[in-house]
């Protein structure tokens, strides 16, 4: 059966938007993630308004607290946590996000790019996660199955 995973991660420099893009592939591919029905935060923003196109909403208090509070309710209803980490520019969004995550009990999966796995990380990021897996993992592994693995890399 296909979980459904709430697809945390950063896009606001190029490599951020990069990984993004390569994860997002990689969960299409998956057969074990039901993308149709995942949460992806910038495809869920209040009223259809992504703040990437529409800056001035970051002053808006409507829609700061609605796409606060909306991404809280993906979390919650999604199976899977699978956050995009990159260790040179953690997203300190998908910290609380993670946070969130783990106090929920949810399955959390860090996926980092390839060239940057290995690389120190966040003790914390580190602590709530259940795996860790390089973006090339990610399109074949088997969210039907989870198991627990310690990062490979060093914290800090």
């Amino acid at each position: 059966m296909a979980k459904t995973v709430y697809f945390a991660a950063g896009w606001f420099t190029p490599k951020q938007n990069a990984a993004y893009e390569q994860v997002m592939a990689a969960i299409k591919k998956n057969k074990t993630i039901n993308d149709a029905d995942s949460y992806v935060p910038l495809a869920h923003q209040y009223k259809g308004l992504r703040v990437d196109e529409h800056p001035e909403l970051l002053e808006d208090k409507e829609w700061q607290m609605a796409t606060f509070n909306g991404d809280c309710v993906g979390i919650k209803s999604s199976d899977i946590f699978l956050c995009t980490y990159l260790p040179d520019e953690e997203d300190i969004g998908c910290g609380v996000e993670l946070g969130l995550a783990k106090g929920l009990g949810k399955y959390i999966v860090l996926v980092i790019p390839d060239e940057d796995y290995g690389k120190p990380i966040n003790l914390m990021s580190f602590g709530v996660a259940d795996t860790v897996i390089k973006v090339s993992e990610l399109a074949d592994f088997d969210f039907n199955k989870p198991y627990y693995n310690f990062y490979e890399g060093a914290v800090y």
